[in-house]
């Protein structure tokens, strides 16, 4: 009698273990995981998953374009407004990982295209390679650009909205007494993405050594925004002469609070031809990529002809620019 009522207790407590560990397992998942999720910026969540500072480093400036600022030329020109393009949408790859996906993906799109047109009974002249190369690199390198394009720039408007709310953070901070290293900690705890994070990258290059005015003037070159270019100059400033720091960032603030407006201002009266040059930009391509996919005799039938040889890849000369000018008379400069 006495040793099955010692067996039930046994069993009882190894019940009682076992609910117990399951429950502190699914506690300690819970909480690591609203850890994860309350962390305001990626560069939290990356400590909060215990990422060393190196691997955070790396992975927030793998496409920054300081590897290419000695190169000169237009191929070198493309490759660094690629890699910033890849840097400021947040794409989660380096430039030669999407460059060869990319080459990959016009290949095997190239091959399919070829061998649909080739059973068709269609013969590979060299006015069908040009258009089928023509096609395939639309939908495999164009329009990706196109998109990573767009996601960069409105990831850069969101950061140039940011900063001025930063700048005033920053200044609270350093009238409430903390020094200038404590306040861009704060910001990178308070701020979210992509500034939290950018300002997360300075405060660990500054534990690393580098000085607070290069990285901020490094950040204000991967981004290519002005108000950081000032708000460094500032800084630079003040340490030479001195001054009350906290006042001469609130008026920085103030200035780049009325440049916004205005800048607003002159996106607004100038949105219709913004509008028009993405239009003529984005519109030629997708029509193309369409029309051949929904009636690809409508090109493969004139791809034939010997004058197609010539004038397709001067059409193609003729878009790119049209595009360039089209670029050079939106981007208005405030």
């Amino acid at each position: 009698m006495l040793s099955s009522a010692v067996i039930r207790l046994f069993i009882l407590l190894a019940v009682f273990a076992s609910v117990f560990l399951l429950v502190q397992v699914v506690l300690r998942a819970s909480m690591e995981n609203r850890a994860h999720l309350s962390a305001v910026n990626k560069r939290l969540k990356m400590i909060a998953r215990g990422s060393q500072r190196e691997e955070i480093i790396a992975h927030l400036r793998k496409n920054d374009t300081f590897s290419v600022d000695g190169q000169k030329g237009i191929l070198a020109g493309l490759y660094r407004a690629f890699r910033a393009n890849l840097m400021m949408a947040a794409v989660p790859f380096t430039a030669s990982q999407v460059a060869i996906a990319m080459a990959t993906l016009t290949a095997f799109l190239f091959l399919v295209i070829a061998t649909i047109a080739w059973t068709s009974g269609y013969s590979l002249t060299v006015g069908i390679t040009q258009l089928l190369l023509a096609v395939s690199a639309a939908i495999a390198i164009a329009v990706p650009l196109f998109i990573v394009n767009f996601l960069a720039q409105r990831r850069r408007r969101k950061m140039q909205g940011q900063f001025p709310v930063a700048l005033d953070i920053f200044v609270r901070a350093l009238r409430s007494g903390h020094p200038v290293a404590s306040a861009i900690e704060l910001l990178t705890q308070e701020m979210e993405d992509p500034i939290g994070s950018e300002f997360g990258l300075v405060s660990d290059e500054v534990s690393y050594g580098a000085e607070l005015t290069d990285s901020l003037s490094d950040m204000a070159e991967r981004w290519d925004l002005d108000d950081i270019r000032m708000f460094v100059v500032s800084l630079g400033v003040q340490n030479e002469t001195g001054g009350n720091l906290a006042e001469i960032l609130e008026n920085l603030s103030k200035v780049i609070r009325e440049r916004a407006s205005l800048y607003l201002k002159v996106r607004a009266l100038s949105s219709e031809g913004r509008m028009t040059g993405w239009m003529l930009t984005v519109l030629p391509v997708i029509a193309f990529v369409l029309l051949f996919m929904i009636n690809p005799p409508f090109y493969l039938g004139v791809a034939k002809d010997p004058i197609f040889y010539i004038g397709f890849p001067l059409m193609l000369v003729w878009y790119v620019i049209g595009v360039i000018a089209i670029r050079k008379m939106v981007n208005l400069k405030v």
